[in-house]
């Protein structure tokens, strides 16, 4: 405050903070007793009879420093802030918002105004209100892990199995898409196919939707060991039969004796 500046500190010299705090004292006793220049009240007065009752209790943890950013919302209705995700109404798409973040909650502002507010997320996490969606794309926002891993199931027990692999880890939501490509391959190759070449997959740990995809066009999924048959030892891979190289004997002696084939 400027009046606290230009009264109590300025030419003033302190031996510490200690000493500035017991001269502080001594002047609030007398700046808080006079007339206020504009309110026309004591400032003591007011403070005892209308401020003092609304003071909230003193945090018990240290002041948190907020993290303040100017972002954009992106397409998807999103915004980015310290490495994570949160939506904002899909209205905003393409401005520029203001976001404060502090240890619990961040808070999105459009020209000083709060429109939004999120519990705080660790980077690489995300939070979307359905609400933000554009109509009639709430039901993709709603499907839950457990949801979209029952749709996968019904395809076979090791297709569901692959689904909840794939869906799997501290941001399923990114995942989605193979599930969803899972399940179209189900339906184009029959769940019979899928759920042989999930199973196969599962047995070598490979959990990757394009693996599945290459063994249902090539249809390995019928044969297990998905290699070419054995060849046997000591055969060679373009051998041919030896009588197939035979010449006959007369044209031998004839040649040998210089005489002519004709």
């Amino acid at each position: 405050m400027k009046f606290v500046q230009g009264s109590f500190f300025a030419g003033e010299t302190f031996l510490d903070l200690a000493d500035a705090r017991s001269k502080m004292t001594g002047w609030l006793g007398v700046a808080n007793g006079r007339v206020h220049g504009s309110t026309r009240q004591v400032p003591a007065v007011v403070f005892a009879v209308q401020e003092a009752p609304a003071l909230l209790p003193v945090p018990a943890g240290p002041y948190q420093v907020p993290y303040w950013a100017q972002v954009k919302v992106h397409v998807d209705y999103h915004i980015q802030v310290a490495r994570a995700l949160y939506s904002v109404p899909c209205r905003l798409v393409g401005m520029r918002v203001t976001a404060r973040a502090d240890e619990h909650l961040v808070k999105v502002y459009l020209r000083d105004q709060l429109i939004k507010t999120h519990p705080r997320q660790r980077p690489g996490g995300r939070s979307t209100d359905v609400a933000d969606m554009p109509p009639g794309v709430e039901g993709y926002a709603t499907r839950t892990v457990d949801r979209m891993v029952a749709q996968a199931g019904c395809y076979g027990e090791h297709v569901g199995i692959y689904a909840q692999r794939l869906l799997d880890g501290d941001a399923p939501w990114m995942m989605m898409r193979s599930v969803y490509r899972l399940v179209g391959l189900a339906k184009r190759y029959g769940p019979a196919a899928a759920e042989a070449a999930c199973a196969r997959a599962l047995d070598v740990d490979v959990i990757n939707v394009s693996k599945i995809e290459s063994m249902l066009k090539n249809a390995t999924e019928k044969n297990a060991a998905a290699v070419p048959a054995a060849v046997p030892a000591g055969t060679g891979r373009f051998a041919r039969d030896p009588a197939e190289y035979a010449t006959a004997t007369g044209v031998r002696l004839q040649v040998a004796a210089g005489g002519s084939r004709s």
